[in-house]
């Protein structure tokens, strides 16, 4: 997912590695020896399954990361990065389900690294993330029991972030108008045209009036997460 960045998806500077490009830069970077890589879906970052060999005296075995390299306009904020990325660790460590960074040789949680040549060269917040493996939600037939997991998943969640989680960043998380905020259902109306006339559009019209009927007046009566 983006780190915060508003602008529609075709304005950010979308990072465009190639796999060799990839692996070298965990090798050089994070200081692994990558046994296999391949592309993972993104939405303006780009991502990548990492498979690396270690040596643990004579044993040797390989662990799974995730290689996320985020677009230049975002990479502009480390700040918000680095308190996204130790939120991340935080729940891990209280035992959830939730990648985790992996340092680079300098010790630190990411790196800002130049990708591209000439005047095209841009600078990208680079960081290797513990893989979890598992199925999408998206490919899983829902089930009653399986949405109410993952809400009550997703309520512990806010609650111990919002009880246990310190940080001196912590308020860039809080923007108004991101459109990833589920308070700003409304934001999505500009994006309607992108479908065209695609026969789930005026399913989606329709949610967009609802939030805006129904949810919108209440809003000021929700807790802010």
């Amino acid at each position: 997912m983006s780190a915060g960045n508003d602008c529609p998806p075709q304005t950010l500077a979308r990072p465009a590695l190639g796999e060799k490009e990839a692996a070298e830069l965990v090798e050089r970077v994070f200081g692994l020896k990558v046994s296999w890589l391949r592309p993972l879906p993104s939405y303006d970052d780009q991502n990548f399954h990492v498979c690396v060999s270690t040596k643990s005296g004579a044993a040797e075995g390989a662990d799974e990361f995730v290689l996320k390299i985020t677009n230049s306009e975002d990479s502009q904020e480390p700040e918000l990065i680095e308190v996204q990325t130790q939120a991340m660790m935080f729940l891990g460590a209280q035992g959830f389900p939730s990648a985790t960074a992996y340092l680079t040789k300098d010790g630190h949680i990411m790196s800002l690294e130049s990708g591209g040549t000439g005047p095209e060269k841009k600078q990208h917040m680079v960081r290797l993330l513990t893989y979890l493996p598992g199925t999408p939600v998206a490919k899983i037939a829902p089930s009653a029991q399986l949405l109410f997991e993952i809400g009550q998943l997703a309520a512990r969640l806010d609650k111990t972030l919002a009880e246990k989680f310190h940080h001196p960043s912590v308020q860039s998380l809080h923007r108004g108008q991101f459109i990833w905020n589920l308070a700003n259902v409304p934001l999505l109306e500009q994006y309607l045209p992108t479908l065209g006339h695609n026969t789930h559009r005026a399913l989606v019209e329709q949610v967009i009036e609802q939030f805006k009927d129904k949810v919108v007046p209440k809003l000021s009566s929700f807790r802010a997460c």
